[in-house]
């Protein structure tokens, strides 16, 4: 494989590869949390255009090995990808996440706060190395985070928080 300069054709093929990549990833990306998260159908359904779009990619690449750029396309096309369904991810929210958080002093007040602003609040009673804490568990929409974490910042800046991502067994109350 030698350097090769930079043609209308070569450069129109790579940036096919590139943005074909760029969806390729991207839609692996929304596959694999729809794996984890059970949704079969949609996993499938996700799948099928992912392959789609890896064939018609692999297609061009075949069809000129001799272009060098069509590989760099599929390479930095791959790493967009990753970087696009990152963001993606992060703006679609699938799921529910648990947020716990431990308040050493208004814990009680807290809890009632976020009640009143519609989310469910489990209270534990806790010793840490201070004294006593309030833990609260909320189990909530995954895109719903944001908003617990102001609210709660914005009352006990002291509040330790933690989040995981969960699946819901059985129900449970959750804001619509």
């Amino acid at each position: 494989m030698i350097f090769q300069p930079l043609t209308w054709a070569a450069a129109g093929s790579a940036a096919l590869i590139f943005a074909l990549r760029i969806v390729d990833v991207s839609i692996a990306t929304v596959r694999m949390l729809v794996i984890i998260r059970g949704e079969r159908l949609m996993a499938w359904v996700l799948g099928f255009f992912q392959a789609l779009v890896f064939v018609v990619a692999i297609r061009q690449i075949f069809a000129n090995l001799d272009n060098v750029w069509n590989m760099v396309g599929y390479a930095a096309g791959f790493a967009t990808g990753t970087v696009v369904g990152m963001w993606l991810e992060e703006r679609l929210a699938m799921g529910y996440s648990h947020i716990r958080v431990i308040s050493p002093g208004r814990g009680a007040v807290l809890a009632q706060r976020l009640r009143e602003a519609g989310f469910a609040v489990t209270e534990v009673a806790g010793r840490g190395r201070d004294g006593t804490v309030n833990v609260l568990n909320l189990t909530v929409q995954r895109k719903r985070v944001p908003e617990i974490r102001r609210l709660v910042t914005n009352f006990d800046p002291k509040a330790f928080i933690t989040v995981e991502d969960v699946r819901p067994l059985r129900r449970g109350y959750f804001r619509a």
